[in-house]
């Protein structure tokens, strides 16, 4: 697609830098297939008359570029275009959080919550001892009264402070993956597997057994980067999809 004249020039005037200008020109070049990977961009002096610039602006300009992984630069040689790089596209979680997220049509049922004994698969994600005291949560996440997601977790056990309602609260799900609310949780590690479902998530999610789903393991950790829960969601294949977007794309 041709740029029109008015998307290839640097606006002095505008409150926007004139490094970014430069930087977003450069990347609706390439979006629109005038750079393709591989190819060369004008060198620093060419741009500089081409466009009334100075070097350090320019040059600020391909940093941004560099830093977003768009361009490449090689010392003596110049600034190439970057191919496509599958390795480098990230899938995003905005589905599961839709599904967890979903406003009036979503609401979560407390299924569970009592104090259990940590066996070894979890005393080991926890970083305690087996036998130890935790806390089993286990939740059934609905839309439009149809079962989406089986959420079951264990939480760090202490006598010494109360289960206060933000640990246990139905809408905790939702503060964590939206960011909004109080929270205890300062980072974690979400992994993704295929799995099977089992008779008793099967039974939960009214489902067949042994059907496709996708099973998200977690482990979440407090302010003091110790564990503070792990537990996995359950959630049938045909509720989910993700999406990559791979190449090059204007803002």
């Amino acid at each position: 697609m041709a740029l029109k004249d008015s998307d290839m020039n640097i606006d002095k005037n505008s409150y926007e830098p004139a490094y970014q200008q430069l930087a977003n020109l450069f990347k609706k070049q390439i979006a629109s297939g005038q750079y393709r990977p591989g190819s060369k961009l004008p060198a620093e002096a060419e741009i500089c008359q081409k466009y009334d610039l100075s070097p350090m602006t320019v040059r600020r300009a391909i940093g941004i570029l560099l830093d977003r992984g768009v361009v490449t630069t090689t010392r003596g040689r110049g600034t190439f275009v970057k191919g496509v790089e599958i390795s480098g596209s990230s899938f995003s979680l905005d589905a599961l959080t839709d599904l967890i997220n979903g406003g009036r049509e979503t609401r979560v049922k407390m299924l569970e919550t009592s104090i259990a004994v940590a066996d070894a698969a979890s005393a080991a994600r926890l970083e305690i001892e087996p036998g130890e005291y935790v806390i089993l949560v286990k939740r059934l996440i609905l839309q439009n009264e149809d079962p989406v997601l089986f959420h079951s977790e264990h939480l760090i056990y202490d006598p010494r402070r109360p289960l206060v309602e933000g640990e246990l609260d139905a809408t905790s799900l939702k503060g964590f993956f939206t960011g909004c609310g109080e929270t205890d949780i300062k980072n974690g590690e979400l992994t993704v597997r295929a799995a099977l479902l089992k008779s008793r998530w099967a039974e939960v999610l009214d489902r067949s057994v042994n059907g496709p789903c996708f099973r998200f393991e977690h482990t979440f950790y407090d302010f003091e980067d110790r564990p503070l829960s792990s537990g996995w969601f359950i959630c049938p294949a045909d509720k989910l999809h993700f999406t990559a977007h791979i190449g090059h794309f204007e803002d």
